[in-house]
């Protein structure tokens, strides 16, 4: 039955937690299906917090040595949440061009840009992401988008602006390779078996960061990201 909880059921089996969705409106982006038929219904997926962890540091994945394993398990895991409900994913490591999934976030949630360029969540803070798009061919009712406002308007101190041992973040541009090359340097051990610290220094969402071993597995995806000169999107 392709209803908001049953999909909501499906997804946590897999690992994975539903972000919201929406109605396909003109103007979203969203292709339409592999039959022809028109996107009618975009149900997100992805994880607030370490959700995910217990099941993507389990899975064969993860200690496979090959590239990639985080977009492998998830277009695994993913996939067969959408076989089952009769969807198609979709999933923001997909090209170029790549598909909008911040404005399709936006449309779901509570979620606005953060000085940090990362999405940020009213609850969750900057500890969330989404993986996967589930896109339907039918309309199913899914909640009403919460509307609060962002958090940072009312943070005074913005303390991720200011926290960044090599001020990589202005506010408006980020300075990729000088926090990459600080984070695999000697001076950012801390950054590297933490987690980022501008994203730490964040009020919003504290008691939802990330366990320490998810922290270190996205910063050493990070720096290599950065030395075989791959794109990268923070996570």
């Amino acid at each position: 039955m392709k209803d908001y909880a049953a999909i909501e059921a499906a997804a946590r089996e897999a690992g994975l937690a539903v972000r919201g969705g929406f109605q396909v409106e003109d103007g979203d982006g969203v292709p339409e299906l592999a039959d022809g038929r028109a996107a009618r219904t975009v149900i997100l997926l992805g994880n607030v917090g370490s959700s995910l962890w217990p099941a993507f540091s389990a899975s064969a994945e993860l200690h496979d040595g090959a590239a990639h394993p985080l977009d492998r398990w998830t277009r695994q895991v993913a996939g067969l949440v959408a076989e089952q409900m009769g969807a198609t994913a979709l999933f923001p490591f997909e090209g170029p061009p790549y598909w909008p999934f911040q404005r399709w976030a936006q449309r779901a949630e509570a979620v606005h840009p953060s000085p940090l360029g990362l999405l940020i969540h009213p609850d969750h803070g900057l500890w969330h992401a989404y993986r996967a798009a589930l896109v339907f061919g039918e309309m199913i009712d899914v909640p009403p988008r919460d509307e609060r406002p962002s958090p940072c308007t009312t943070c005074a101190g913005k303390p991720c602006l200011s926290s960044c041992p090599v001020g990589a973040f202005s506010g408006s541009s980020y300075d990729v390779l000088g926090c990459a090359a600080h984070v695999a340097s000697a001076a950012g051990i801390d950054c590297k078996r933490s987690g980022c610290l501008a994203r730490r220094e964040c009020p919003i969402g504290m008691n939802t960061a990330y366990v320490v071993e998810q922290q270190q597995f996205h910063m050493a995806a990070f720096v290599r990201s950065r030395e075989s000169g791959a794109s990268w999107r923070p996570t």
